[in-house]
């Protein structure tokens, strides 16, 4: 989970292009406020999924903020589109779905489309931005398979769930040896831990 955004950090996102997809045109003016309030200059807008498309194969976009129930299932459309037709380096544009109805049905539906991040309605401008400035600097592995292409689904590496084998290359699967060497004691493992005066 990300860390809240510190008010002495600095971030600079003039230069960055967004690109707001919504058929809520209220929706759009406030997501719209909201990148203004943060310095993005570039702000598209659009309230259907053939003019998202149409702006995506035409112009670089730095980030997709998207509705998360478009009508007519837009929002898996486009992030099929995304995730698995566009060429690359569109293919890995970082995404923003922005939901009403946060059900586990609904977060898992875009997440298993390829959503970097979802934020819940009503959004806040703290909440939001702490997102954005977490999917700039995460560096999760980008996934590209079968059933799924995206960004991985994990945040966090905890390893292989125990009884399954690896799907991945960095996966290890196998037994582990016995010690090598003893055990420390506890007192071994205090001064471990414990601050020492050295002469140097």
């Amino acid at each position: 989970m990300p860390a809240a955004v510190s008010p002495k950090s600095k971030i600079d996102l003039e230069n960055t292009v967004v690109l707001i997809v919504d058929d809520s045109r209220m929706s759009l003016d406030i997501l719209n406020s909201a990148f203004m309030g943060y310095g993005v200059r570039e702000r598209l807008r659009v309230d259907n999924v053939d003019d998202a498309l149409r702006t995506m194969k035409s112009r670089a976009i730095d980030l997709l903020v998207l509705a998360g129930e478009m009508q007519d299932d837009g929002t898996e459309t486009l992030l099929r589109w995304l995730r698995r037709d566009a060429p690359d380096p569109v293919c890995f544009t970082p995404v923003v779905v922005v939901l009403r109805h946060t059900a586990r049905a609904n977060v898992m539906r875009v997440r298993d489309a390829g959503a970097n991040y979802i934020v819940a309605k009503p959004i806040s401008a703290g909440t939001l931005l702490s997102r954005v400035i977490w999917i700039a600097r995460e560096r999760r592995a980008f996934l590209k398979g079968d059933s799924y292409t995206g960004p991985d689904r994990r945040f966090h590496n905890t390893g292989i769930p125990l009884g399954m084998d690896g799907r991945r290359a960095e996966d290890h699967v196998g037994e582990l040896g016995g010690a090598v060497d003893p055990n420390l004691s506890q007192n071994e493992v205090d001064m471990l831990m414990k601050p020492m005066k050295v002469d140097l």
